[in-house]
């Protein structure tokens, strides 16, 4: 039997997802040991609910990483905290990112395609992963090579995300975070009469009356692991959208747009009960943990019409890719204009999506769709 984890996985987990959603809107899920979110309305309230949070309150930090600078930056970043303070620092991030020149984005993501198509075919790996970490690098102020040392260390530091962490790959992860704050740290100390993304970090904490630097610091390393798998996961299925429908999309940011709700890169994430939450008749008691089944809520006809088509440009469409309320993730506009820039990029260098299978493996992750092009 499928469940909401081994789907993420699966050639196309959009059947099991709409039982879901019809059948299972919020119930527990002993095969994955979790309260399983299915619909919009359940998932909407999970997100928005102020007895979950985003970590055990047992274990803000995983314990294989805590005293490490993997660690420290871990325990600073805003998708990874709750209360007050990050709801001030949020706002500082979100300042940051809102005034990134999405434009400028997607050409450097153009940019950096080309010199990785100097040698004939795509590789796709590193156009998935190593552009956008690359992208956001450059626009953090690193050049010269250090946007490439960047990107090969965020992979290293975002192995120790997942709970499934390796004690070698917590390692490798604090051995990262050190180095990337080394990178970055120069870029706050500036401060605001620097340019690019972290001196614009700088003067939205100003304008927030936030001092502190080493959160800073460590949010700077969290927008390129934001940008990791996440960017990855819309690259590749932007791809396979584009050898299904058999077509060049006339208006890019549409079609991107719709691959986000549609075949999300992002298709599930955990909350933790803090005090027990009540949804319908079901009651999560402290402790326990909520599955959020955001790429089921995506196609849940009571938020999107025909929600199974592939529209781009669809009118006030719902998206829950990138979360909702107080940990919505800021960068959506960014990672679409990379996107743009990267597959832009492919199909003006003559790249034809028929070349792709239809159907591709995944890679073996628990919450991110990332194909294996």
């Amino acid at each position: 039997m499928t469940t909401p984890i081994e789907a993420v996985r699966l050639p196309d987990p959009y059947a099991y997802y709409a039982t879901l959603t019809a059948e299972r809107p919020f119930a527990f899920d002993p095969a994955v040991g979790a309260w399983v979110a299915g619909d919009a309305a359940a998932v909407r309230a999970v997100l928005s609910a102020g007895a979950l949070r985003v970590r055990p309150a047992a274990e803000p930090v995983p314990a294989g990483i805590a005293g490490t600078p993997a660690g420290d930056v871990f325990g600073s970043l805003v998708r990874m905290t709750d209360g007050a303070l990050q709801r001030r620092l949020k706002e500082v991030v979100t300042g940051a990112l809102g005034r990134v020149d999405t434009a400028h984005a997607a050409d450097l993501a153009g940019e950096r395609t080309r010199a990785y198509l100097k040698d004939g075919r795509p590789p796709f790996e590193e156009l998935m992963f190593a552009v956008p970490a690359q992208v956001v690098a450059a626009l953090c102020g690193l050049d010269g090579g250090a946007d490439a040392e960047a990107a090969r260390l965020i992979g290293d530091f975002v192995q120790c995300i997942p709970a499934s962490a390796t004690p070698e790959q917590q390692r490798a992860a604090a051995l990262a975070a050190g180095r990337l704050q080394e990178l970055l740290g120069p870029g706050i100390e500036r401060g605001a009469d620097g340019t690019g993304l972290l001196a614009e970090l700088v003067r939205a904490a100003r304008r927030a009356d936030w001092s502190a630097t080493a959160p800073l610091l460590a949010n700077a390393v969290g927008f390129l692991s934001q940008t990791y798998d996440a960017t990855a996961g819309l690259i590749g299925n932007t791809l396979l959208a584009l050898t299904r429908e058999g077509q060049r999309p006339t208006a890019p940011d549409a079609f991107v747009r719709e691959v986000v709700r549609h075949d999300a890169p992002v298709q599930n994430t955990r909350r933790f009960a803090a005090e027990p939450f009540r949804y319908a008749d079901a009651e999560v008691a402290p402790g326990e943990q909520v599955l959020v089944v955001l790429a089921a809520a995506n196609r849940d006809p009571a938020a999107n019409p025909d929600p199974h088509a592939f529209l781009p440009g669809r009118a006030d469409p719902v998206v829950f890719t990138f979360g909702a309320a107080a940990h919505r993730c800021p960068g959506e506009a960014l990672a679409v204009a990379m996107t743009c820039g990267v597959v832009g990029e492919l199909l003006a260098a003559g790249f034809d999506p028929a070349e792709l299978p239809t159907e591709v493996a995944y890679r073996p992750l628990a919450n991110a769709r990332i194909p294996v092009l």
